[in-house]
């Protein structure tokens, strides 16, 4: 009896071995089908909607039209403090066509500048003259 036990005991596992490959097999086969059937369910695109493009009219410039006829003026300014050194003015005048006037300005070397001009058709022509001479102070070399 033994040698059938053993007989039917080695029988038992060679059906046990190819029962689980047959479900190995399966399993494998099983999860490829459903791989495969998944991809068959691809979403689908929607395209982005498309607008045609505004039609607007080019913007166009124009010259504002002035509906007044430029007016005579005239103005002046001046500031004088000793303490800071401020010493400078400005003087204008229109007769509506013509511009003139003159400013004066004191640099920082002691001159003065000053400018005397004249706008109208011909475009605006300045004259410039200093007056007075300029003062440097002399070199002094840093200390260490």
């Amino acid at each position: 009896m033994s040698t059938d036990l053993v007989i039917s005991s080695i029988r038992f596992q060679e059906q046990n071995n190819t029962t689980l490959l047959n479900m190995n097999k399966f399993i494998i086969l099983a999860a490829l089908v459903a791989i495969a059937a998944a991809a068959e369910y691809t979403t689908p695109a929607y395209p982005a909607p498309a607008y045609p493009a505004p039609a607007y009219p080019a913007p166009a410039y124009s010259k504002p039209a002035y509906e007044y006829e430029p007016m005579p003026y005239s103005f002046d300014w001046a500031v004088k403090d000793e303490p800071s050194y401020n010493d400078y003015s400005h003087q204008q005048s229109s007769d509506g066509k013509v511009v003139t006037g003159s400013y004066r300005v004191v640099l920082p070397d002691g001159r003065t500048q000053i400018v005397t001009y004249k706008a109208d058709e011909n475009g605006y022509v300045a004259d410039v003259k200093y007056e007075g001479e300029a003062k440097y102070d002399e070199y002094k070399p840093a200390l260490n």
